[in-house]
């Protein structure tokens, strides 16, 4: 199975619809605290919903047009990236995170999210990586920065979430830019 090591008994795997259950419990731990950030988590709230998350995930993946990756901390899922709205013609796509808070101030998403675009930038020739925020979402547009995206500016009121509408930060790295490696 491909599994990286992430330090400090973590580590970044796929995840895919076999492992519904397992996601969903995750998702009951974490939902409260990503929901705000990530659309699909109060959509994931029972085995069926949950399962179709991952398998939209999973044809994502077999059309080379996304993927999602889960974060184990000793054993237990505790979050994750993922790679989507891809354009591989372009040669653009977006990527997001999310975690729970038993992963949170280990790092994690920094590096799970640097091995996530080092791949997309070196393996699949994607030029442009964007990283989309909620400008209240502190936690994600300080990962961005930890990785060297360059913020482009802030989309006023296009995000839309119980009822209220929020702005969202646009980030970005481009190939030439991107310097960390794996």
């Amino acid at each position: 199975m491909f599994k990286v090591d992430l330090g400090m008994g973590a580590e970044l795997r796929p995840l895919e619809p076999w492992q519904a259950e397992e996601f969903l419990l995750h998702m009951d731990r974490a939902r409260k605290f990503v929901d705000p950030w990530i659309s699909w988590a109060s959509r994931s709230t029972d085995l069926e919903s949950a399962t179709a998350t991952l398998r939209k995930y999973a044809d994502l993946q077999a059309r080379g047009e996304g993927r999602i990756l889960g974060i184990w901390l000793g054993g237990v899922l505790v979050g994750g990236v993922m790679a989507f709205n891809f354009d591989g013609g372009s040669g653009i796509c977006e990527v997001g995170c999310w975690l729970e808070p038993a992963g949170t101030g280990r790092g994690l998403i920094t590096r799970a999210a640097g091995l996530l675009i080092d791949w997309l930038i070196t393996e699949r020739g994607i030029h442009r990586v964007e990283w989309h925020c909620r400008t209240d979402n502190v936690a994600s547009s300080n990962v961005a920065r930890r990785l060297g995206l360059t913020h482009e500016g802030t989309l006023r009121d296009n995000y839309r979430w119980q009822g209220a509408r929020h702005d969202t930060e646009v980030w970005s790295i481009l190939a030439p830019e991107w310097s960390r490696g794996a």
